[in-house]
This record gives C-alpha cells, sequence and structure tokens, in this order.
C-alpha cells in the first residue's frame, strides 16, 4: 500500500512511500496480539507485593489461654491468622510475572497490530522531523496540523530525538517510540499511528529478519 508523505505542518509533499504489503497487510492474528500483550503488561509488573506471615509477625510466644475447658476453640499463639493483628495465611509473596514468548509469535503480533492501523487507515506518514527545543506547544501544534488533536497518537521516530520526547511529555495522550522499540501493546493502545518517513525502512528491517 501506498501513502502520501506530508510535513509537520499538514502538507502534502507529493512524495509516496511504499508500506511493505508482508507487515501492512496481512491478515491479522488475534491471539498472538493477546500473547504479546500479556507478556508486555506482565514484564511491566513488579511483583513485590508482600504480606507478613505468622512467623514474621511480632508478638508474645506464650500460649494465651489454657487448652480446654473454656467452651471455645483452643489457641496455642497470638500471631495466628485468625487474630487481630496476626499473620496472614496464604499471603502474597514476591514473584516474577515474566514469561517467555517465542520470537516469531511477537513479529507476527506486532505485523498484526500496524496491519490492523493501516485496515483502519489509521497511520499518517510524516516527513522527518526535529524541534529546536523541547517545547510542548510545538508538539501541539504538529498534532493540530494534523487534524490529531484530542486523540492518543503514537510517533515513532528512527532514532530517539531527546528534544520531541521532552515535548510530548507533558501530552496525557500523546507517546513517542523509536522504530526499535516498537512493540505490539504501544501500537494498539493508540489511535493514530505516526510514522517518521526514515522509520518505515527501520521497521520493515526489524520485521523482516
Amino acid at each position: 500500500m501506498k501513502l502520501s508523505v506530508v510535513t509537520k505542518n499538514g502538507e502534502d509533499t507529493g512524495r509516496k512511500v511504499t508500506l511493505s504489503n508482508d507487515i501492512f497487510s496481512i491478515e491479522p492474528n488475534d491471539h498472538a496480539i493477546y500473547l504479546d500483550v500479556k507478556q508486555h503488561l506482565a514484564n511491566a509488573r513488579q511483583g513485590t507485593h508482600k504480606s507478613k506471615e505468622r512467623n514474621e509477625v511480632s508478638g508474645s510466644t506464650r500460649k494465651i489461654k489454657r487448652q480446654k475447658g473454656t467452651g471455645t476453640a483452643r489457641a496455642g499463639s497470638i500471631k495466628s491468622p485468625i487474630f487481630r493483628g496476626g499473620g496472614r495465611a496464604f499471603g502474597p509473596e514476591p514473584r516474577d510475572y515474566s514469561f517467555k514468548l517465542n520470537k516469531k509469535v511477537k513479529v507476527l503480533a506486532r505485523k498484526s497490530a500496524l496491519s490492523y492501523k493501516a485496515k483502519e487507515k489509521a497511520i499518517a506518514v510524516v516527513e522527518d522531523l526535529s524541534f529546536e527545543a523541547p517545547k510542548t506547544k510545538d508538539y501541539v501544534s504538529l498534532l493540530s496540523k494534523l487534524n490529531l488533536e484530542g486523540t492518543k497518537t503514537l510517533l515513532v521516530l528512527p532514532e530517539s530525538d531527546k528534544n520531541i520526547v521532552l515535548s510530548s511529555r507533558n501530552l496525557q495522550k500523546a507517546s513517542v517510540i523509536t522504530a526499535t522499540d516498537l512493540n505490539t501493546y504501544d501500537v494498539i493502545d493508540a489511535d493514530n499511528l505516526m510514522l517518521a518517513e526514515s522509520s518505515i525502512e527501520k521497521i520493515e528491517k526489524t520485521l523482516l529478519k
């Protein structure tokens, strides 16, 4: 498929780029997308949740009442989970939520996500741009000129640009990522995808190995 290249002012440059059908026009695989997004979210979890069990709670170790004759259940420790302030039974422990996913599945998922965006006509190709200084209003102006203001956008750059990243940082619905860091979650999460012209070659090089 072919898309027109526009300037940061939203004007047509007269150039067109051809997007690879092997990436942007495949039959999307929903299960691959599900697995890749699941792994992305799992890897982002800290897994540092923890509650104290009875052997970690501070308190007296004496037997709190006699064994028999009280008419109630026997109790041997104030640290028991049945008492207020006692330890928690089977509480959460620190753990690693990450899991392995085959590279071919991850590549298929990214291709599927990009194909969905292409079908939805939610991809815009922008000529390579740079900001002289980090200014949020410049990034807002870019979105406005491309008629994307108010939507959740993802800008894909060929290389990291500090000024562009800082300019978009204060905008809740704007994200910036490099072509090599492109992932299924960010593509699916965005309403519109903005591809810098030079980033297309890097995306194709990464996904067509």
